[in-house]
């Protein structure tokens, strides 16, 4: 069922499915960006970092969780844009992990235009172990269900 900015009420949740990141996907995350750090694709250059072994990219995680939310299939038609994302990533995601998000309605705000409104979610991403891997705010633009009236 697709939701529209009308239908969000603060403090809403929505927890998405889960998803294996895979060595597939930094590899391909990799030549995608052009990110060559050593840190995703040097095992031994990794080994000597706090992880000890290769991270995913912290983008090809919020990419993912981008992915999980537009599978939710509840707003991929009344998004009118992404208009900022906040990030802080607080443990590694290594290959073979599998993630996943909370997303929680944070505010709401009016627009000059009545067909639509601003939509703030915090997203907490966990790992298998519910461990908070990163967390952030999604800000996007939402058309509303019924456009309000102007006395």
């Amino acid at each position: 069922m697709e939701l529209f900015f009308d239908d969000f009420s603060l403090g809403d949740e929505m927890i998405s499915s889960r998803r294996t990141i895979t060595e597939a996907d930094v590899v391909n995350f990799t030549g995608l960006s052009g990110d060559f750090n050593a840190l995703h694709i040097d095992e031994e250059f990794a080994k000597e970092t706090p992880y000890k072994t290769r991270v995913a990219h912290g983008l090809l995680s919020v990419s993912v969780v981008t992915g999980l939310q537009s599978m939710m299939g509840n707003i991929n038609s009344s998004t009118l844009g992404l208009l900022e994302i906040n990030w802080k990533f607080k443990k590694g995601v290594i290959p073979g992990d599998t993630i996943y998000a909370k997303f929680v309605v944070k505010d709401k705000k009016e627009t000059s235009k009545n067909d639509r409104g601003v939509l703030i979610r915090s997203v907490y991403v966990y790992n298998q172990h519910q461990q908070i891997v990163s967390e952030g705010e999604i800000i996007l633009l939402m058309k509303r269900k019924t456009p309000t009236t102007t006395l």
